[in-house]
């Protein structure tokens, strides 16, 4: 008998702790929303609602266990306080925090308000589907039980997160206070720092100013190179114009005396000849204009409009200059000049006098090199050597024909370039030659002039012992 006895208040706990279980869910969540928001001290103003909301809900439990009548109206109180719990942490934004936590108990809230329902509105339905709700809340229990552990891992990450977090503000609040210090510091030293920054500035201004006289000393130092060759070029027409102009006096004397004879006809062939020796005066005298404008424009610096240009009779002309220009310095050098050009390029737009001056470099840098190897090999008595220097143009066109370029190439027989300089042939002030024979700027303008002026190429072949050729490749 004490058995049973015992046996039926085991039950009626059991029971009762079920009943209970909704009003135990509230403070359960309730103590779970305090103790991660840490209400107490982040959110004063929502901690005295919660701890309110954790008294109704004892009260719901005593009144629920001592006054029977009340329980159904309780047990709906109840569903209603857990939704209005899940309202409040899915849509207050200072509960976002605690979602995941909720998300453990919201299958037990709703198996447990949808076992209300069947309870007040389909008794029957609910006694023969009683094993079923029973299990879903067994389910809905293990999903707290899981769910609960996996947030309260994830919670301890997430402490261990934000203590590293604080460790890290630490550090930085460390960091601000020697930075401060610091800065005192970097100022007195910028002081310091800006004087010497002035002092440089003004040491670099002085050396860009340098290295503009020393550009304009290369262009100017490749214009006296042609200066011999454009006194021997011009001095050809000026032959004619004064010789055609001494036959013409001659002529108009002749003419004078046949007047006065009147013999006419005589008077008719002289003036035919003086107009076909004035057009030959003429075409000298052109000849020689050309010469001048080719060498002002070359010495004057570049106005950087392209115009059209025959690119054949530029490498011509100033392959000759180039020639006579070392001839009329050196009476010793002599060199065999070739030339084979592409007489389809026709006109291209470039800058005449920048392209000048580029092709005026490199082929005297060509013959610098023959002459260099025609000495050493007088030096070892080897005369089968011949100095060679070809200038050749071609048109490159691609399969579809668009994007046609143009290819100079300036060759020579010389001894090549070493290996260990073709990196660097292209940089300012660096040079091969020997001191005071060269700026090492003559190749660096080149390079900058077709590849930045005229996105261009400038590409160098070389062996050693036998000679270097130097391409340039030109956008038409």
């Amino acid at each position: 008998m004490q058995s049973l006895l015992l046996l039926c208040r085991y039950d009626h706990s059991i029971f009762l702790i079920t009943m209970l279980f909704q009003p135990i869910l509230v403070l359960i969540i309730l103590q779970i929303l305090r103790k991660q928001l840490r209400t107490a001290t982040v959110l004063p103003q929502w901690d005295w609602w919660l701890k309110a909301g954790r008294a109704v809900a004892v009260a719901i439990m005593v009144f629920y266990a001592t006054v029977k009548e009340s329980r159904p109206a309780l047990t709906w109180l109840s569903d209603i306080y857990l939704f209005a719990l899940a309202y409040l942490v899915y849509y207050q934004k200072e509960f976002r925090s605690v979602r995941s936590a909720l998300n453990a108990f919201l299958p037990l809230i709703i198996v447990y308000f949808v076992d209300d329902v069947m309870v007040l509105l389909f008794q029957d339905f609910h006694k023969n589907w009683r094993n079923y709700f029973e299990a879903a809340k067994l389910f809905g229990l293990i999903w707290m039980g899981a769910m609960l552990i996996i947030n309260s891992r994830q919670r301890k990450a997430l402490e261990k997160e934000r203590l590293k977090a604080e460790e890290k503000e630490k550090e930085f609040q460390i960091t601000e206070k020697l930075k401060a210090a610091l800065e005192v510091q970097v100022n007195e030293r910028t002081a310091e720092l800006t004087k010497q920054k002035e002092a440089l500035q003004h040491t670099l201004d002085e050396l860009k100013a340098t290295q503009s006289q020393l550009v304009q000393s290369e262009k100017m130092a490749s214009l006296g190179e042609l200066t011999a060759g454009i006194a021997h070029e011009i001095q050809n027409p000026l032959n004619f114009v004064n010789n055609f102009s001494e036959v013409n006096t001659e002529l108009i004397s002749e003419m004078k005396e046949a007047i006065s004879k009147g013999d006419f006809e005589e008077v008719k062939t002289l003036a035919n000849d003086i107009a076909d020796n004035e057009q030959k005066i003429n075409h000298h005298g052109k000849r020689a204009d050309a010469i001048v404008k080719g060498m002002l424009q070359h010495s004057r610096s570049s106005s950087g409009v392209k115009e059209p240009t025959d690119i054949n009779a530029l490498a011509d002309e100033y392959l000759r200059l180039a020639y006579h220009g070392l001839r009329a310095k050196d009476k010793s050098f002599n060199a065999t000049m070739k030339t084979d050009y592409d007489v389809t390029i026709g006109n291209i737009n470039i800058i005449p006098q920048d392209i000048g001056r580029v092709i005026l470099n490199l082929i005297t840098n060509a013959f610098y090199a023959v002459t260099e190897k025609k000495k050493a090999a007088i030096k070892s008595t080897e005369q089968s050597y011949e100095p060679t220097v070809t200038v050749s143009t071609r048109k490159l066109s691609p399969p579809l024909g668009v994007g046609d370029k143009i290819e100079i190439r300036v060759s020579d027989n010389g001894n090549g370039i070493p290996q260990k300089a073709l990196d660097k042939i292209f940089q300012p002030f660096f040079t091969t030659k020997p001191t005071g024979q060269g700026t090492g700027l003559g190749l660096s303008m080149s390079f900058d002039i077709v590849t930045k002026g005229h996105q261009g190429e400038l590409k160098v072949e070389t062996k050693d012992g036998q000679g270097a050729t130097f391409i340039i490749i030109l956008p038409v």
